[in-house]
């Protein structure tokens, strides 16, 4: 048994996790690279290797001739004489399978046959390595912070470096050398230097693998993440259904005193969550999506993808957020364009008064008794916008 193999084997397979196999397929493919190097070619070279014992046989198929004239390359062709003297039986025509010593290559087809090798476990080992970060590809990793490259960050992920670009950086955070942090894979190429690995933490889909990571529920697919909104560094909107009607989905996120959710906003360095409840109305949906603000109705318009909201005048700016964020995410959230207006605003604006959508009403659905009916409508709401604007607008979506 050649015991210095095996154990030179045992030892890549186990630290560099190349197959024993590929291994072999090295060797003997330097073995062969060795020949061609000494004999000038291999065409009738084969080699054996046990797979058991690491044991190896190197050997050339010649034929056999009648005498030591008639080889014409004895590379190729051996003597009947001394093809006897390795297969006492043998004849001439005859194929005999003559042993190689590899301690009689030169130097130059030893070093040769070491760098193949040496150059097949490099590829393989970069074939490992791409195959398992490959494998988590839109997924987290938490990595080291190596060192700044300009306005790029180098990051440690085990056995391969990953690129944290400019662009993908959030501008508030600023890491250390040696930080552990979280990242999101974008995206893993196969280059001949090995893997290249590109990272982000501005991606949304950090934040919903996050809150996969933190929360089982979500994780065993009882409560899902239906939607998300991200302005990274700032501020977050998650709208979250539950399959189970006993699970409390923003209930589940948050976690008991906040811990899942501050355990999330910690990581992601103080960036604001907000978790809302999706809702298969849109009306119903816009109106948790606006939150915290207090909204008084919604008039949404499912074809068009827009929405009409009227707010308090004192919830007004709230609505809208600084700079437009609570609405501009809440617009990404739902899909939905949404125009924003005070009460007061609303009493001359087309399209967020009642009246505008009770014409409508009147038109397509009523006959002539409508009238009756419509002052029975109009005495029951003597201000222009009710107090019980979800109840309405279940009703003016039933009405689109």
């Amino acid at each position: 048994m050649n015991k210095e193999l095996k154990e030179a084997l045992d030892i890549l397979e186990k630290e560099k996790e190349i197959s024993k196999d590929t291994l072999f397929e090295a060797i003997e493919n330097s073995l062969i690279t060795a020949c061609r190097q000494h004999f000038g070619k291999a065409d009738n070279v084969k080699v054996e290797i046990d797979r058991e014992t690491c044991d190896f046989l190197c050997y050339a198929e010649k034929e056999v001739v009648e005498t030591e004239e008639d080889v014409e390359d004895p590379v190729l062709q051996i003597s009947l004489e001394k093809a006897r003297e390795i297969f006492k039986e043998a004849e001439v025509g005859q194929i005999v399978h003559v042993e190689i010593k590899s301690k009689e290559f030169g130097r130059i087809a030893t070093q040769n046959a070491k760098n193949v090798i040496l150059q097949k476990i490099r590829e393989e080992e970069r074939s490992v390595v791409y195959n398992q970060y490959f494998e988590k590809e839109k997924d987290i990793m938490t990595g080291v912070v190596q060192r700044y490259l300009g306005r790029n960050i180098s990051i440690n992920l085990g056995k391969a470096d990953a690129l944290l670009n400019e662009n993908e950086q959030v501008k508030s955070e600023v890491f250390k050398p040696t930080e552990r942090i979280k990242v999101y894979i974008l995206e893993v190429k196969n280059t001949p230097k090995g893997p290249r690995i590109l990272v982000s933490r501005t991606h949304p889909e950090l934040v919903k693998r996050l809150f996969e990571a933190e929360v089982t529920e979500i994780r065993d697919g009882t409560v899902e993440i239906k939607s998300i909104a991200r302005e990274p560094g700032s501020r977050t909107k998650i709208a979250v259904w539950s399959h189970n009607p006993n699970v409390d989905a923003v209930g589940a996120c948050v976690g008991v005193n906040g811990s899942r959710v501050n355990a999330i906003v910690d990581e992601l360095r103080g960036e604001k969550i907000d978790i809302v409840n999706w809702d298969e109305n849109p009306g119903n949906l816009i109106q948790n999506a606006l939150s915290p603000a207090k909204i008084v109705t919604v008039f949404a318009d499912p074809e068009e993808r827009t929405a009409k909201v009227v707010v308090p005048d004192y919830q007004l700016s709230l609505a809208i957020g600084k700079e437009g964020q609570n609405a501009r995410l809440a617009a990404r959230l739902t899909g939905y364009k949404i125009d924003i207006k005070s009460e007061t605003q609303a009493k001359d604006a087309p399209g967020f008064r009642y009246e505008d959508y009770l014409d409508d009403y009147e038109d397509e659905e009523y006959d002539g008794d409508y009238d009756e009916d419509y002052e029975e409508y109009e005495g029951d709401y003597e201000e222009p916008y009710p107090e019980d604007a979800e109840s309405y607008d279940d009703a003016g979506d039933s009405q689109e």
